[in-house]
């Protein structure tokens, strides 16, 4: 899922293809902002750690990784059981 702030330029790492979020990732870059940040959580953390390398090493080299913050969110389940899911946010400056 691709979802845009009104003060900062988020980007949600979900389930769409790939290539989208680099592509959403470069737009952001493009559109003048100098800071951007991926946001993922469970299975989705390595997915926005290959993004921002293949943001970085193919596409804008000219990109940092500014700050990664990382934790964990209390969620509940289907089954409304409590659990615990990991989160990351990785802050780009151009």
């Amino acid at each position: 899922m691709i979802k845009k702030k009104s003060d900062d330029a988020t980007i949600f790492i979900g389930d769409k293809p790939f290539m989208n979020y680099v592509t959403a990732a470069m737009l952001q870059f493009n559109s003048g902002n100098k800071e951007i940040f991926m946001k993922a959580r469970g299975k989705h953390i390595s997915r926005a750690v290959d993004v921002t390398e293949v943001l970085r090493n193919r596409f804008m080299n000219d990109v940092k990784v500014n700050n990664i913050e990382i934790g964990s969110e209390d969620v509940k389940s289907r089954e409304g059981r409590e659990m615990k899911v990991s989160t990351i946010k990785i802050s780009l400056t151009k």
